[in-house]
């Protein structure tokens, strides 16, 4: 009986040593937690990003680290709960994709080093008191976009525009960051503009309907709501024939028309070379925000087609081959 026992003990302590977050071997093995607002392509591709970035550094789940991931499927009060478990567990280091997941965290906790992904502005968000050197417990990359040559495009895609259209959520800071910054390209190139704003994706489809007869062409920024709704915002545009410009590539592989935007996988593989840095003792506060400084071209062809569109082949050429 006693071997059974002595049997039945080794086994479980097997399986707790096996189990995500212990310390493999008896060393002391750093938990990286990530907490993801949704799903959708944009975030997803950061959140790969950044785990093979640590992967080729030599960062490997479940060997030398242990990655907790979380989603948060958009809701407030799970993201709350996903940063209490966090502190509870004292994670060496938080990733945070997108903003409200960094917000969230941040007012969880001074201590934690945490790394955003997929946010705008960390100063307009009250995540850092400057870019250049943050001052608080969070750093990162931003996914800031070139608007005003996004703005560009769409005059060269829809010359005769006479009006634009934005859609975004008016609760999320860098959402209304970025479509401030368009409104204002909008005007100075001798254009008007009309704007709805949604709480949730069950606001999009209705918010993208009453654009419908408003405007000439419309303009997404890289809002997640509206990012995870695209392909009910692609429908409505469609049967409208009105061309999308959108914040990013993923936006434009939804159902959008065409971008010039930041590559989420670099974004979050540029982070993950930061998070290396800070599990090597770099004093996070003082780490500058990052940001991406080439952009890619993305057209969605058959999208185009469909609203009697022609994109000139001097931009298709200027698309980046994978």
């Amino acid at each position: 009986m006693k071997k059974f026992s002595a049997m039945i003990l080794a086994a479980a302590l097997a399986a707790l040593l096996l189990a995500p977050g212990a310390a493999l071997a008896g060393d002391k093995v750093p938990v990286i937690g990530i907490v993801q607002l949704v799903q959708h392509a944009a975030l997803d591709a950061a959140r790969e990003g950044f785990l093979d970035a640590l992967k080729d550094q030599g960062y490997v789940d479940g060997e030398n680290v242990v990655i907790d991931l979380q989603n948060a499927n958009g809701a407030s009060d799970t993201l709350a709960t996903i940063a209490d478990s966090f502190v509870a567990r004292k994670v060496d280091l938080a990733l945070a994709i997108a903003t409200p997941a960094a917000q969230t965290l941040a007012g969880k906790t001074e201590t934690i080093p945490i790394l955003g992904t997929a946010i705008t502005d960390y100063v307009a968000a009250k995540l850092a008191v400057s870019n250049e050197e943050p001052g608080y417990n969070v750093s990162g990359t931003t996914d800031m976009n070139p608007i005003e040559d996004q703005i560009d495009l769409l005059v060269r895609l829809v010359p005769g525009a006479k009006t634009v259209g934005l859609i975004y959520t008016g609760s999320e800071d860098n959402s209304v960051v970025q479509a401030t910054i368009a409104k204002q390209a909008i005007e100075a190139r001798g254009m008007a503009w009309t704007e709805v704003k949604v709480t949730n994706s069950n606001d999009v489809q209705q918010a993208a309907q009453s654009l419908v007869g408003q405007c000439d062409v419309v303009y997404v920024p890289t809002d997640n709501v509206v990012a995870s709704a695209m392909p009910i915002v692609a429908e409505v545009m469609t049967q409208a024939r009105v061309p999308i410009i959108c914040g990013e590539a993923n936006m434009v592989a939804a159902g959008g028309t065409a971008t010039l935007g930041i590559n989420y996988y670099k974004l979050g593989y540029q982070t993950g070379l930061m998070a290396v840095e800070v599990l090597n003792g770099a004093d996070i506060s003082k780490m500058p925000i990052q940001r991406q400084t080439e952009f890619d071209y993305a057209f969605n062809q058959e999208a185009a087609e469909a609203i009697g569109l022609t994109i000139p082949q001097e931009l298709l050429d200027q698309v980046k081959a994978e």
